[in-house]
């Protein structure tokens, strides 16, 4: 699979970028360079990260990631990005802050990668939103709503842009993100009302997942750690006993 990884320098997008890599989906020294080459791993599969500035390239490469320099506030600049390429999907894990000055990338720059895939004629892509976007805006109290407010509505416009552009899509609306490792008991869910913190690990390994998943074809999702008392997951292997399903959660996310 080729893939496209716009905003892997940190996070997520890090994240993604390693689990990826781990996945054998990944392009070999040869192709590490920058310079825009095809660089296939043992797999025949690849993994081509936007960047903007330099600091994290390195790590990138080591990673035998194929970085591309370039703004994704810069139309042209993603659909030449794009055009040159094969790719099987886009997956986008930008945005800003409510600090930050000027324009944000949080629809405009998710509007150009929407728009440059749908002229490379690329089928997949999934974007990394927020909890709070969209429905979900009922998950969040008002406080936090007032403050995050202009990003969460940037968030919508591209989740809005990117169902309606014909492309195959995946969102995925993460709470609050932790620098731990996942737990393993991560789940993906259509339940607007829900929310709550996750690894950025564990995001990572969801999105991974949905990339090879025909049930997670033009929906949208919640990302959340699913918890339950000892009652209350015997009474569920009890069910799920009767219905012969498997009823960890961790296998729960796997058929997601």
């Amino acid at each position: 699979m080729n893939i496209f990884l716009a905003g892997a320098s940190r996070g997520v997008g890090y994240e993604i970028a390693q689990q990826l890599m781990a996945n054998g989906n990944g392009a070999n020294g040869n192709g590490a360079n920058g310079n825009g080459a095809s660089g296939n791993g043992a797999s025949g599969n690849s993994v081509v990260a936007l960047l903007r500035s330099a600091p994290a390239e390195a790590d990138l490469n080591a990673l035998g990631v194929i970085v591309v320099k370039g703004d994704a506030l810069d139309a042209d600049a993603m659909a030449q990005a794009m055009g040159e390429r094969s790719l099987d999907a886009v997956i986008s894990t930008i945005g800003g802050l409510p600090s930050d000055g000027g324009v944000r990338a949080d629809f405009l720059g998710n509007k150009h990668l929407i728009d440059a895939a749908v002229g490379a004629k690329v089928p997949r892509f999934i974007l990394i939103s927020s909890i709070g976007s969209g429905n979900s805006v009922v998950a969040l109290p008002p406080n936090v709503i007032e403050t995050l407010g202009p990003v969460l509505k940037e968030k919508a416009q591209a989740e809005a842009y990117l169902a309606a552009s014909g492309l195959a899509y995946t969102v995925i609306r993460p709470g609050g993100l932790l620098s731990e490792p996942a737990t393993g008991q991560e789940i993906l869910t259509e339940d607007v009302t829900v929310a709550g913190s996750i690894p950025r690990a564990a995001v990572a390994t969801l999105t991974v997942r949905c990339l090879g998943s025909d049930k997670a074809v033009n929906k949208i999702f919640q990302p959340l750690i699913y918890r339950c008392s000892a009652r209350q997951q015997w009474l569920r292997c009890l069910i799920c006993r009767i219905c012969s399903r498997i009823c960890s959660a961790k296998e729960y996310a796997r058929r997601i």
